[in-house]
């Protein structure tokens, strides 16, 4: 039978979340392998990661009366990595209650050089250099994507693997996530365990664990009522189906609506309308964030996203001119341009120049061809040397 992927919202009954209990329903069972059964009857360190969302919730609660039920005597903790503005209100509340009703110690880790709104901006600011540099043809979307999700490796799993080696310097970690089957096609294709390079070190292995990966959300909101504890106010307020950011690239529209509907994140909502404007990038590819709520932007702004809506079409249909054979893939560049092509990309960069607006260089076929000259010879002296 294949996978169902339910909503939360398929819960919702009357304005309440319908939370499922039933005595006569046996607990759901944690999913394990040999390799962690051993890990942990040698005392590692286990972490579990909770952002206040459901089921980092539900995996915390009964993970922990797992441990205790196999005789665990290793540390544990509970770790949570702070996304910055983009959080829910809620959601370290959240996690520090959990850790009170757990009695374990709440690690709070960060990204060294800022949170999720400052990576992006950041993440802008690089791709424009690029651009005017020429180290790539079009311009690059300032935002994560559902396939490149550098704010899950960058802001979560990094500053958590780096926190863990430094806590438990002499002892295996198991790092703990609360993903299930359930959520969607990609999280049903995860392993149970897996060896993690990140928190592995010469004598002691690291592994990331999935305890609840075959869990139904009936079972997750189950665990929860089972616990008498309330879910983050994300699900119980403002009717999202998830907790993340309060605006997520991976967020449904509704979603988007719910967060829209917190006024703790119409600040952050507002500045992330600001760098749709100033990049001509909607947040989710053609979905504009904008739109989400367009009653909390002034007039100013509305009107330069209608700007910059124009401008992202004029934008796509000048770079659509650009063979797909000189476009940026791995080891780029791999021809010099024809003269003719090398025209064609420097027409293209004069009008997204004067378009965004970018101050830019290599605006004739004739340095077009010398910069790719330059490159493909940087290039060539990397291969001799490496």
């Amino acid at each position: 039978m294949p996978t169902q992927f339910v909503s939360l919202q398929d819960l919702a009954t009357g304005g309440q979340l319908a939370l499922p209990f039933h005595h006569s329903r046996p607990t759901p069972t944690i999913s394990i392998t040999p390799e962690i059964e051993e890990m942990l009857a040698g005392s590692c360190a286990v972490a579990i990661g909770v952002s206040g969302g459901k089921d980092s919730q539900a995996c915390a609660l009964r993970l922990t009366q797992y441990l205790n039920d196999v005789g665990h005597t290793g540390p544990r903790v509970l770790v949570h990595a702070d996304l910055g503005s983009v959080e829910w209100e809620d959601s370290l509340p959240a996690c520090e209650r959990l850790a009170d009703r757990l009695n374990l110690e709440l690690m709070i880790v960060y990204r060294k050089a800022g949170g999720m709104m400052t990576r992006w901006r950041q993440r802008w600011k690089n791709n424009v250099l690029r651009y005017q540099e020429l180290s790539c043809v079009r311009l690059i979307v300032p935002w994560s994507t559902p396939s490149m999700r550098y704010c899950t490796s960058e802001l979560k799993l990094a500053p958590i693997a780096s926190a863990l080696k430094k806590r438990f310097r002499t002892c295996p970690i198991i790092n703990v996530s609360g993903i299930r089957r359930q959520e969607s096609a990609m999280r049903s294709r995860m392993p149970i365990a897996q060896l993690e390079s990140r928190l592995t070190r010469a004598h002691f292995p690291g592994f990331t664990w999935n305890p609840i990966l075959d869990w139904s959300l009936f079972e997750v909101l189950a665990e929860i009522r089972r616990s008498g504890m309330r879910l983050h106010e994300a699900y119980e307020v403002y009717r999202s189906s998830r907790v993340s950011c309060a605006f997520c690239i991976m967020s449904s529209a509704h979603d988007l609506s719910a967060a829209a509907s917190c006024a703790h994140n119409h600040a952050v909502y507002r500045e992330m309308v600001e760098l749709e404007a100033e990049s001509t990038f909607a947040f989710q590819g053609a979905r504009w964030l904008a739109d989400v709520a367009p009653q909390l932007l002034d007039p100013d702004l509305r009107a330069r996203i209608q700007q910059a809506k124009e401008k992202a079409l004029e934008r796509q249909r000048i770079e659509a001119e650009i063979p797909d054979h000189l476009l940026y893939s791995k080891g780029w560049p791999t021809v010099m341009p024809t003269f003719g092509e090398a025209e064609l990309i420097a027409s293209a960069r004069l009008r997204i120049s004067a378009l965004i607006p970018i101050s830019c260089a290599f605006l004739t076929a004739e340095t077009v061809r010398a910069r790719y000259a330059a490159l493909l010879e940087a290039k060539a002296t990397r291969h001799l040397t490496s």
